[in-house]
């Protein structure tokens, strides 16, 4: 009787073991052994046993690749049916990706915006969008398995609603997801872009393996994800994170969420293109950041002087919250150690930041498709939540 026992409570430790790691793959996407090793705090050989069991299985793939110089099997789930949809509605244009249930992009598309774009419009362009991705793949909606949307303001998660007025003037009052699903009949997660983009490096990019991050969205406006214990915190209201609204100058001009002196209204587009306008005449934002890395002095003062701006309210949240790590992506940071090293300066400038190696501040290394890819993480999560994907 005592080994029948004993037997079954090593079945159900294997299981659980494999689940942490078919979990760790999941979350973090493709991971060598000695990487699920780490992540699940299984040994080597256990994560070596169940690996083999599960590609007998059929569950996992594994592949051959180069880590550190050296050759190593990764870890992937098994290639699925279904499709998955992760857009992202910016302020001036879409950009959406298509892929399998493993993340494999299948498709992707961009679409340009007008500035001030209304809710109804978009979506039925993007609706008409992932209609036709999905039609020139050779399948059907009903193999969308779930579809997720980064946009630029923060969602109550009660409501669904944006959580703040003004932000996104036409959206407000609008349940997204449930737009978007009646127009698609198939399942709809919203977030905010910053969210959706640290989801995208968590799983697939820079921030791989971390369990406390922040991520900082650096673009036309300022906002941040904040990842704590593996999990994305939203706050009761859907706002936490939004560092473009924290008070940097008591006498400033008006924001758009209606409060005074917001970090937005002093490093957003429109503050870093009105202050070189009469030194340099019309730009847009691309124009100023191609400015910058080209060396333009002018340019090349606004960003850096952005990066400090927002560099201490990083430091100011970071000491709150102890994060592992800093990822900064957005348009601003393409131009990488010139908008990044005035974050460090103001990181290194708060001691408690300082402890140990102190607090690495990194690019993010999915550029454009941040948010897209959180989005199909988001989506993939929706999916597994209603069954779609086991």
């Amino acid at each position: 009787m005592a080994s029948k026992v004993g037997s079954g409570s090593q079945s159900a430790l294997r299981e659980a073991n494999a689940a942490r790691i078919v979990d760790a793959v999941r979350r973090f996407g493709s991971l060598t052994q000695v990487e699920l090793a780490e992540t699940t705090n299984l040994s080597p050989a256990t994560v070596s046993t169940i690996v083999k069991s599960l590609l007998e299985s059929g569950a996992i793939e594994t592949r051959a690749t180069v880590r550190s110089g050296r050759r190593a099997q990764l870890v992937t789930l098994a290639r699925q049916s279904g499709i998955l949809v992760g857009v992202h509605v910016g302020r001036r244009n879409v950009r959406m990706l298509v892929s399998d249930a493993s993340f494999t992009v299948l498709g992707e598309q961009n679409l340009p915006l007008r500035p001030d774009h209304l809710h109804d419009t978009t979506l039925d362009r993007v609706a008409l969008l992932i209609v036709e991705q999905v039609e020139a793949l050779g399948s059907s909606l009903d193999e969308v398995l779930g579809i997720g949307v980064g946009i630029p303001a923060p969602l109550d998660p009660a409501t669904g609603m944006i959580a703040a007025r003004g932000l996104m003037r036409g959206w407000e009052d609008v349940n997204l997801s449930s737009v978007l699903a009646a127009r698609l009949g198939r399942p709809v997660v919203v977030n905010n872009d910053a969210k959706m983009g640290l989801l995208g490096e968590a799983r697939f990019g820079a921030a791989r393996g971390f369990a406390d991050v922040m991520y900082v969205r650096s673009s036309y406006g300022t906002g941040a994800g904040i990842l704590i214990g593996g999990d994305l915190h939203h706050g009761p209201h859907g706002t936490a994170g939004e560092i473009g609204h924290m008070l940097v100058d008591p006498l400033g001009p008006i924001c758009r969420c209606g409060s005074r002196g917001c970090l937005d209204t002093v490093v957003g587009a429109t503050a870093l293109i009105d202050s070189l306008r009469t030194s340099h005449g019309p730009l847009t934002l691309g124009d100023v950041l191609r400015l910058a890395s080209e060396g333009d002095p002018g340019c090349r003062q606004v960003v850096t002087d952005a990066g400090a701006l927002i560099g201490t309210q990083i430091a100011n949240l970071a000491v709150a919250f102890d994060p592992a790590v800093v990822v900064v992506g957005g348009e601003l940071a393409t131009t990488e150690d010139l908008l990044l090293d005035p974050i460090r300066a103001a990181l290194e400038r708060r001691i408690l930041l300082q402890q140990g190696a102190g607090l690495p501040v990194i690019v993010g290394q999915l550029g454009d498709d941040a948010e897209a890819k959180g989005a199909l993480a988001a989506a993939s999560e929706i999916a597994v939540s209603m069954g779609g994907i086991r």
